[in-house]
Parts: C-alpha cells; sequence; structure tokens
C-alpha cells in the first residue's frame, strides 16, 4: 500500500513474506498467486507492498542473472505487487520443523552472510519501482549474543565494511540506495535500542541503519518515545519499522495465565521471554521461562517474543503489546515527518498459532485482517489513502532523505 503522511512524503506498507516457505523462484512466483494477490483483492488496493523473504539459494540465482530478476519484477507488476524491502534475516530453511537459534547462523562474522546481503541488495537494486529511489534490507543483529566473543566484533566490522563498499557500488550504478537494517532482537548483541547506539552509531548511514521490530521493542519493555530520541540522538536512522505485536502476560503467578502461555510452547521458533525491570532480565525460549534453574519470577509481568497477528487479542488473561505498536506507530510518523517510510507486518507465526489458519485462503484472509488494522491505525495519524495513479506518476523519490 502507498500512503501520504501529512508532510508529503510516500510511506510504503506492505506485509512481509517470511510468513511462506517458499525457497525458489517458482514456489515464490506461486506464493505470490496464493497469498499476495488474493490479500490485495480482499484489501481493495490497486498496488500492496510485499517485504520479500529471498532465501540464500533464490538470492544468489537472481543476483546471478538479471533476466531472472526481470522475470520477477515483471511477475510482481502483473500481480499489482511491489518491493521496496526484503528481509534478509534467515539465511534458508525458515519453515524447517526446528528453527531456534539456527536462524542466526550464518552471523555476521562468517563471508557467507555478507555475501548474501550483496546478493539481495543487487536484486532489490532491480525490484524497486521506477519512481523509488531507496530500498531496505533487514538483518540480524550482528549474531546471537551468547556465542559472541571479542575477536567476533573485529570479524564481523571487516563484513560490514566490504559490504558498505559494495552498495556504494550499486548506488553509483544504478542511481539507487539499498540501506541495510540490523534487526534488535532479544538474546542478540544488538538487544535493545541502546544496544544499537553502541554498535551501530559509527556505521555509515548511507549504507546502514537500523530495523525496529515493534514486538522485539516490547519484549525489552522499551518506551517508543524514548527510545527514538535515544537513536535519533547518537544518529542512527530507522530504516524500516516491522508491525508486530508480543505476547503480554501481567501476572505470570495466576494458573489460568500459565495455562494460557503453555499453549504457545511450539518446537520451531525461539519465544525469548523477559520480565519487566530495568533491566528486563529473561530467558532464551518460553519453557525455561516457566520452568527449571532460570524460570523467571512472578512478581512482575513478562512479555514472549511471540509474533501474534496485530488486529487479533490472544486467549484470556494473555494480552497483546498494541498499545506499544499504537505509541511506535504515532512516534514513527510524527506530525512534521515519517521517522521512516518503510513498514511492514511481519507475523511470521500464523502456522504456529494454537489455532493456525485451516487453509491458505484462511491465512490469507488474516494477512489481509491485519492489513487492514494497519491501514485503519495510519489514517488515524493523519496519512492519507492509497496513492492514485498521477502521484505514481511523479519523478524519484530523493535520495538519503530517510530520518
Amino acid at each position: 500500500m502507498r500512503l501520504r503522511h501529512p508532510g508529503g512524503e510516500l510511506v510504503h506498507v506492505g506485509y512481509c513474506t517470511n510468513v511462506h516457505p517458499a525457497e525458489d523462484l517458482d514456489g515464490i512466483l506461486d506464493q505470490l498467486d496464493t497469498y499476495a494477490l488474493p490479500v490485495r483483492e480482499r484489501l481493495e488496493e490497486p498496488v500492496l507492498g510485499i517485504g520479500l523473504w529471498l532465501a540464500h539459494p533464490v538470492a544468489a540465482a537472481l543476483a546471478a542473472d538479471v533476466g531472472l530478476t526481470l522475470r520477477l519484477r515483471a511477475e510482481l507488476t502483473a500481480r499489482g505487487l511491489e518491493v521496496v524491502t526484503l528481509n534478509g534475516f534467515p539465511y534458508e530453511g525458515f519453515h524447517r520443523p526446528v528453527v531456534k537459534h539456527a536462524v542466526y547462523r550464518p552471523d555476521w562474522t562468517s563471508p557467507d552472510r555478507r555475501r548474501y546481503t550483496a546478493h539481495l541488495a543487487h536484486v532489490l537494486a532491480g525490484l524497486l519501482p521506477d519512481d523509488v529511489a531507496e530500498g531496505s534490507i533487514s538483518t540480524l543483529p550482528f549474531g546471537w549474543g551468547a556465542d559472541w566473543r571479542p575477536h567476533h566484533s573485529y570479524l564481523a566490522t571487516r563484513q560490514i565494511r566490504l559490504l558498505g563498499a559494495e552498495l556504494g557500488e550499486i548506488g553509483r550504478r544504478t542511481g539507487r540506495t539499498v540501506r541495510v537494517a540490523f534487526e534488535p532482537e532479544p538474546g542478540c548483541l544488538v538487544e535493545t535500542t541502546t544496544d544499537a547506539v553502541r554498535h551501530l552509531s559509527d556505521l555509515d548511514p548511507r549504507h546502514f541503519g537500523l530495523c525496529l521490530d515493534i514486538c522485539h521493542l516490547a519484549v525489552a519493555f522499551e518506551t517508543p518515545a524514548e527510545a527514538l530520541r535515544r537513536l535519533t540522538g547518537a544518529g542512527v536512522l530507522v530504516v524500516k519499522a516491522q508491525i508486530s505485536c508480543a505476547l503480554h502476560a501481567e501476572d505470570p503467578a495466576d494458573p489460568a495465565t500459565r495455562a494460557a502461555l503453555a499453549a504457545f510452547d511450539e518446537p520451531r521458533f525461539l519465544h525469548q521471554t523477559r520480565r519487566a525491570g530495568r533491566p528486563a532480565t529473561g530467558t532464551d525460549d518460553l519453557p525455561e521461562a516457566c520452568a527449571g534453574p532460570a524460570a523467571l519470577g512472578d512478581g512482575s509481568p513478562w512479555r514472549t517474543h511471540f509474533h501474534i497477528p496485530v488486529h487479533a487479542d490472544p486467549v484470556p488473561p494473555l494480552t497483546s503489546t498494541r498499545s506499544v505498536l499504537r505509541g511506535t506507530l504515532a512516534a514513527l510518523l510524527r506530525a512534521d515527518h515519517p521517522v521512516t517510510r518503510h513498514f511492514e507486518t511481519e507475523t511470521y507465526t500464523w502456522s504456529v498459532l494454537p489455532e493456525p489458519p485451516r487453509d491458505s485462503a484462511g491465512l490469507a484472509e488474516g494477512i489481509a485482517a491485519e492489513l487492514a488494522w494497519t491501514r485503519r491505525e495510519l489514517h488515524g495519524l493523519g496519512l492519507s489513502g492509497a496513492a492514485s495513479d498521477s502521484e505514481r506518476d511523479r519523478s524519484p523519490e530523493p535520495n538519503g532523505s530517510a530520518r
């Protein structure tokens, strides 16, 4: 979706396709027909943005063959879809029966992570609509914190600098700016916006910035306005925002609350859980928070890294962190100027919900409901409806306008 900010800037809103398992081009095209096109039609939008997830094998194939990239772009256009952002966090195998810590490998110490992200940047530069000058790629925040050693920072810095040079060359060759956005996540080296300031403030803002996942922000019990002031003060660009909600347990000692939490204990993804405090303390996964030597205390609320649909509430007494989402959207889309112009819903956990959609039509309906809720919220913040064809024909957006 294309929305117009009160300040005049175009804001792009879509959904992230890492909810779908396809890892080859034919599978991706099939998922466009099965999910993305029906979602656009349900929303009655002329153009729907998708935050495309391209696993390592297909990203490498597309980067090596301009013709394949042009084919993908043509297929997107034929379906009324567009891409301004890619999700480069999962490398591959994101829908294996067990993912857990594997999603953080390879990390940024590895040339494989840099090559994968460079492939994505080359592909994105070829997918951007003609009137869009900037693209974004979200990526993991360096690596898993418990595995990180002092020399790893040297290795990661080297890979990131090499990538920066390649991003600069892509910009010179294509006239498009592609920024890589590190996404703070509980348990990683960069877990909070305070960590982001420490590790990202020295990176070149022409090429790098932050992806603000609002579920992760909530799990860390960060305050949206304070977090954004911290990032702005340090000169860290919010390149992209992921519209997402976490689980909130107000009274973890309550037996009904524990029973409700148990329904979200599933084997595929990691569900880091934090207890309110300064700083928030927690565990790597939900089962550890509930029982065992690392179990969290019951005296303060818990939040769990489980992306739940932004428009729907979990079974009581659990609640959603939707209030944090609303506060963050308001802070990001302030009246004078949007802090970022790339937004995507990122509920990749539909298939592991206690009551998942029954079929592909049910999933498409759920994704459309999330985007409809998001559209209403953004209209309430003063953004106007979908851009008209005449607006789409305007000259390209200026480079370097992300703040």
